[in-house]
């Protein structure tokens, strides 16, 4: 069994006397004697056989050695570091790893913010961040394997707190036919072109939303596969309104008037699949993706109206 030759009380005073520029101010950093450093990074030197310092004047500096072995020694102080970390964090029943199932059409815009803030307070926490789409969203609840699901439908026996809303909007490109026709597009007149769809991450997928009943339909991972190929005069596809805003902007794609479903809206929902186990870490995580989130919660929206009716600004008294 391999017995390491230094200890890291060694390589962190190494680091300490780098990084405060010499034994002198390290000493005074660590609270230690000027000797005792000195010892330490002497015997480190000769049980490794390579010197790592050169001492010039009143301050030392690193050899070419030593600069590659200080490198590589801030990793291991630092993973010793995360490991004890990650100890007390088990200790204090924080999760060591929290994993999030977001639906694919949840604008990660909303979520940079949280992760952002999360991130300073995560206590070591590993985050996984799950893609998932339609049923595959269902399942990562009635499945449990998630911690944290956003999505846009809530399935029976659970409860989910609304935090953004999405809009749909039908895109074509606009030499597709279908851009081409004036007044409101019937749905008879959708069956005749290519429909792209965003594959449901379901091992069973359920096809019981959007309209699915164009003759000829492609199937893709991603919401960008799908707009590159309307672009490309491929087809249409109903597109969460945030990924196509900029096209268009800029006229690459256009909305598309359809009889009945121009746009449609859903509301996506922050959902704990197991409530009663949800860890101090999911917790947090949790309170600060309702500390950022884009709709306004129906009691601070009554809240608001009882007190602008009792400050006389109710529009209905005049």
């Amino acid at each position: 069994m391999y017995r390491p030759k230094t200890t890291l009380e060694q390589w962190r005073i190494l680091q300490a006397v780098v990084d405060n520029g010499g034994y002198a101010h390290a000493a005074a950093a660590l609270n230690k004697s000027q000797s005792s450093l000195n010892h330490a990074v002497a015997k480190l030197q000769n049980q490794l056989g390579v010197q790592l310092l050169e001492v010039r004047g009143r301050k030392a500096f690193l050899t070419e050695a030593g600069e590659v072995m200080l490198r590589r020694s801030r990793h291991l102080t630092q993973n010793v570091q995360e490991l004890e970390s990650l100890a007390d964090n088990i200790n204090q029943d924080w999760e060591p790893e929290i994993t999030v199932a977001l639906d694919l059409a949840y604008p990660k815009s909303h979520f940079y913010p949280v992760l952002k803030d999360f991130l300073p307070e995560s206590r070591g926490s590993r985050l996984k961040l799950i893609d998932t789409v339609l049923t595959g969203t269902e399942e990562a609840v009635t499945q449990g394997w998630a911690d944290i699901v956003i999505g846009g439908s809530v399935p029976k026996g659970y409860l989910g707190e609304p935090i953004a809303e999405v809009s749909f909007v039908a895109v074509s490109s606009p030499d597709h036919p279908l851009a081409q026709l004036d007044g409101p597009i019937e749905a008879s007149e959708l069956l005749q072109h290519l429909q792209l769809v965003i594959k449901d991450t379901s091992q069973t997928p359920n096809e019981k939303q959007g309209w699915l009943k164009s003759e000829l339909r492609w199937t893709v991972s991603h919401f960008q596969t799908a707009i590159e190929l309307v672009m490309q005069n491929m087809g249409f596809c109903w597109l969460p309104y945030h990924t196509v805003e900029s096209h268009i902007e800029s006229g690459q794609l256009v909305p598309l008037d359809i009889q009945g479903s121009s746009f449609r809206i859903t509301n996506m929902f922050m959902i704990h699949p197991r409530p009663d186990t949800l860890g101090p870490g999911s917790r947090h995580l949790s309170d600060l993706i309702l500390s950022h989130r884009q709709i306004t919660p129906l009691n601070e929206q009554i809240e608001q109206q009882n007190n602008e009716a009792s400050h006389g600004d109710d529009p209905r008294r005049t």
